[in-house]
């Protein structure tokens, strides 16, 4: 049953208090209507976030800049916050609290709550098959497998919105069909989302998407919603429909910034940088939505990007995704200065679910050698390198030389491709083949 309430005990950021409110619940909706002469006489939308007794802290989505103390009204609708989902999401676009931005109209089918669960390890089944991305520094080396979650890192100025995009318009299975794309992006500029938007228009893989863009000019506090929306959405089509579907979720950072600002607005005991002590659970929360289930034909595969503070892996954000996630894309900002695309550093990278998911009978026979080979070539270039920094490289041995060529080669013509070149996986490991042969 409804509950209607006249005014407010307190208004803080983006927290309100009601005091007398009977049998409020946590993660209760609830909706605010702002005083008549403020137009446009809207409703706002808030979530119960703390309880004590018959008093209730609601978070504002929307900002609290314009409420009142005395003549606003609050209803507690008795439900959490849900999303309507259908097969009629593919190819739609909606903002960040899962409302429809792209003016075909509402969503018509069952709603479901937005927080979900972590997948229940009993019912879980491990992953092993792999998901093409067309980018040979990831098929090859860090192959991305269904199930799977696999953030990348990057940093501010690095090329991580391109990747992204650059994923979400190529990835693909071997049969080609029962695919999807949810994307989720949290605290973008506008033209970002617009590059988004238009990136997947003009490549035609719309069809098969579904969008969630919160902008930076959007409240904060609905950063916190983006996600969970996506991942809602993602697991309807994967354990309902049965579809195979890969989840990009940009920019954590901006997530967690977020859950950070909500925690000093509470008065909470900050962590390490002022995160909450929680960080890790929440983002658990989040990470572990991703799996694949013993009985059904669908899985749901997570890309999170998140981008590091000063390039530091060891920030609280990076360091506790990579506790949760199953590997990580390191991208590397020398790589970037000297114009390769994707600056994958490849010593950092890695899939602990690849081994089980490439070789005879599912990728190639050759690729676990292949990979193998590869990455201890690379880690030599390094030391030669640096043998060279210190005596020149005209001092070097002849191997030595050797090792510098393949390097260079190697960043540029295996890692480095092009923004809209999709290589197949065949492709992927000839090329493999002819870079192990400058060794």
């Amino acid at each position: 049953m409804n509950t209607d309430y006249l005014g407010l005990q307190e208004i803080s950021g983006s927290l309100v208090v009601l005091e007398g409110i009977a049998s409020p619940a946590y993660d209760e909706i609830v909706e605010i209507t702002m005083p008549v002469p403020t137009p446009p006489n809207r409703t706002k939308t808030g979530r119960v976030i703390q309880i004590e007794e018959n008093r209730a802290i609601v978070l504002v989505f929307e900002g609290t800049s314009d409420l009142s103390l005395t003549n606003t009204r609050t209803r507690f609708t008795g439900r959490p916050m849900e999303l309507a989902v259908s097969s009629d999401i593919l190819g739609r676009m909606f903002d960040g609290m899962g409302r429809p931005i792209d003016g075909l109209g509402p969503i018509y089918g069952p709603r479901r709550p937005i927080n979900g669960t972590a997948i229940n390890p009993v019912l879980r089944t491990y992953p092993k098959d792999h998901i093409q991305t067309g980018i040979s520094a990831i098929d090859g080396l860090a192959t991305l497998i269904r199930g799977q979650k696999l953030p990348i890192f990057s940093g501010d100025g690095l090329p991580h919105d391109k990747l992204a995009a650059q994923i979400a318009r190529q990835a693909n299975i071997e049969q080609g069909e029962n695919f999807a794309v949810v994307f989720a992006a949290m605290g973008v500029k506008y033209d970002v989302a617009d590059y988004f938007r238009r990136t997947f228009e003009e490549s035609g893989a719309a069809d098969r998407a579904v969008m969630f863009l919160n902008l930076a000019s959007d409240p904060a506090v609905e950063r916190i919603i983006t996600p969970r929306c996506a991942l809602t959405a993602a697991e309807y089509l994967a354990f309902e429909k049965e579809m195979h579907v890969l989840v990009i979720l940009t920019d954590m950072t901006a997530y967690a910034e977020a859950l950070r600002e909500i925690s000093s607005t509470r008065g909470e005991i900050p962590s390490r940088k002022g995160y909450p002590g929680y960080l890790y659970s929440d983002l658990a929360s989040l990470y572990e939505r991703a799996g694949l289930l013993k009985h059904g034909g669908g899985s749901l595969t997570q890309v999170p990007i998140l981008t590091m503070p000063s390039d530091d892996i060891t920030h609280p954000v990076a360091d506790l995704t990579g506790y949760i996630t199953e590997g990580q894309i390191v991208l590397d900002r020398s790589l970037h200065m000297r114009g390769i695309y994707p600056p994958i550093n490849i010593l950092p990278s890695l899939s602990r679910l690849m081994k089980d998911g490439i070789g005879k009978d599912r990728t190639r026979e050759d690729h676990p050698a292949l990979a193998n080979r590869l990455f201890a070539a690379y880690a030599q270039v390094g030391d030669a390198r640096a043998l060279a920094s210190v005596i020149g490289a005209d001092e070097l041995s002849h191997e030595d030389k050797r090792l510098l060529d393949f390097g260079a080669k190697f960043e540029k013509e295996f890692v480095g491709q092009g923004e809209d070149e999709s290589r197949e996986l065949t492709a992927t490991l000839d090329m493999a083949i002819q870079m192990l042969k400058l060794t």
